[in-house]
């Protein structure tokens, strides 16, 4: 992909960087090399306007502290991200600068100011909870006579027996759980870190009642959305929907 002897553009780098090291060698999730496509794409559409540089004029050099910073500015003033998405921003520009500096000499001292650019600091509030009458109440809140409310009772059970993460769980396959025997359902966690989760009695009765209305091909995905897959957004609107429903006024925090 690189001419040996020469200094790789920075379409090469980035190109390489996607396809060889995350892709290949470091082998990360879809969802990491997801967040850091479109971290790249806000970045040169940024450029574009802010120095005059289109993404094929683009150098190395030009990621400097200086356009690093203003395009951090940039995500909270104008996008109203908050500082969590802007320090994951900044999360995949050093993950990349550190392996561009392995393979453009002549940008290190660029690089090594851009890599000082530090992480933003913020708050961490308090997690409420729900009582287990308020948790009951947003469990039955979806109707049991629809195809989604019979998807939405079984995913809010298996969250709350497993405790796992909103990605883990909608990433379930109907091969993972176990209704037999020793009901449980193997979990792929963050890091990929598998783990086997007991089943209670209860979920066990609505995993098989949702399980009735699947295909039950092994390796379909266990919560099918109506058309695009469950994201963090939907299951949140559902669940505040639910937790209005069932008088629930508090709202549920999600988990990353």
């Amino acid at each position: 992909m690189r001419n040996s002897g020469s200094t790789p553009s920075f379409a090469t780098l980035l190109q390489s960087f996607f396809l060889e090291h995350l892709g290949c060698h470091r082998a990360v999730s879809p969802r990491t090399i997801a967040a850091y496509r479109d971290c790249f794409r806000l970045l040169l559409q940024f450029a574009e306007q802010h120095i005059g540089k289109s993404p094929t004029t683009f150098a190395l050099t030009d990621l400097n502290a200086s356009l690093a910073l203003a395009f951090l500015d940039h995500l909270e003033r104008d996008r109203r991200n908050g500082v969590r998405t802007r320090n994951l921003r900044l999360a995949a520009l050093r993950s990349f600068l550190k392996y561009a500096a392995h393979h453009d000499l002549s940008a290190i001292q660029v690089i090594e100011k851009a890599l000082a650019v530090p992480m933003k600091r913020f708050d961490r509030p308090m997690l409420g909870f729900l009582a287990r009458p308020e948790m009951q109440a947003i469990l039955d809140a979806p109707p049991s006579t629809t195809w989604v409310g019979r998807r939405d009772r079984a995913l809010f059970a298996m969250l709350y027996n497993t405790g796992g993460r909103v990605s883990e769980i909608i990433a379930v396959r109907v091969k993972n759980v176990i209704l037999d025997a020793s009901p449980a359902v193997h979990i792929m966690g963050k890091g990929r870190k598998e783990r086997s989760v007991p089943l209670w009695r209860s979920t066990v009765r609505l995993m098989r009642e949702w399980k009735r209305c699947l295909s039950n091909v092994a390796d379909d995905a266990l919560y099918v959305p109506e058309q695009n897959r469950s994201s963090y957004d939907a299951l949140e609107c559902r669940s505040t929907a639910y937790a209005g429903r069932g008088g629930c006024c508090r709202k549920t925090s999600r988990s990353p």
